[in-house]
């Protein structure tokens, strides 16, 4: 009989950050469920990618600020385990799915605040909740947070606000999931290039020489930055890492 990979499922998987923590983790020999909110022909580009890197992978859609569409969508993951992966578990949770929205405290609308909520906090709350019973006992979760939680810079309050939540939901998963063995962590990635919030810190020269100038290694972060590190909290080495915010920036505002 042939032995069962583990499989991680990494929301907002289909592009940037997430497509790349899902690549890096299949490089593991981990098999991948990404998630998609409307690109389904990326979604489905990122599996035939993981595909080709000998792992076997699938593509669900998933809106992570409709927490009413979860027991749904927890049925389609059973359902997927059990005809593409011939199980009825999986091992890691990578709540990587999330928007940018800059504008000054003063000005911050409710819907801006409930929005960043929805997908920033209450989601990955609720869908880290329901994806339990699906969850092995050992497995892992991995949320994410951002530098914008430890320094501020204006025009973040309610995203850094959201951020600062996750780190403390982090610790308290951490800490009522250790009986099953279920590991949670947090990683802050600093400044990156890539589409996030329009794509800013990739395309606008003047914020990404600035970002450079206050990083310790001299320049913004890429995606291949990061997925690395996420690929490693979901392998035995990381097995003893637990409750921890690991900030992957480069050095910023030391």
């Amino acid at each position: 009989m042939e032995k069962q990979n583990k499989i991680a499922l990494v929301t907002g998987g289909s592009r940037g950050l997430g497509k790349n923590a899902a690549l890096k983790i299949a490089e593991k020999g981990i098999d991948v469920i990404v998630t998609y909110q409307s690109k389904k022909e990326e979604a489905e580009n990122t599996v035939n990618e993981i595909k080709k890197l000998g792992v076997n992978a699938a593509a669900l859609q998933l809106d992570v600020a409709d927490s009413g569409s979860f027991d749904a969508f927890i049925a389609e993951v059973k359902a997927t385990l059990q005809h593409t992966f011939n199980t009825s578990q999986f091992d890691f949770l990578v709540n990587n799915a999330g928007i940018g929205i800059n504008a000054p405290f003063a000005e911050t609308t409710e819907d801006q605040f409930d929005q960043l909520v929805n997908i920033h906090l209450k989601g990955p709350f609720f869908l880290t909740q329901k994806a339990l019973a699906i969850i092995n006992n050992g497995g892992s979760i991995i949320n994410i947070s951002s530098g914008l939680a430890r320094f501020s810079l204006p025009g973040y309050s309610a995203y850094g606000a959201m951020k600062g939540a996750m780190e403390t939901l982090t610790r308290y998963q951490a800490k009522e999931l250790g009986a099953k063995g279920i590991r949670s962590n947090i990683i802050a990635p600093g400044a990156i290039e890539t589409d996030f919030g329009g794509g800013v810190v990739r395309d606008n020269e003047q914020m990404n020489a600035g970002i450079a100038s206050q990083t310790a290694l001299g320049r913004v972060g890429l995606p291949d930055d990061i997925g690395g590190v996420v690929a490693f909290l979901c392998t035995e080495e990381a097995r003893w890492i637990n409750a921890q915010r690991i900030e992957i920036s480069g050095g910023m505002f030391l």
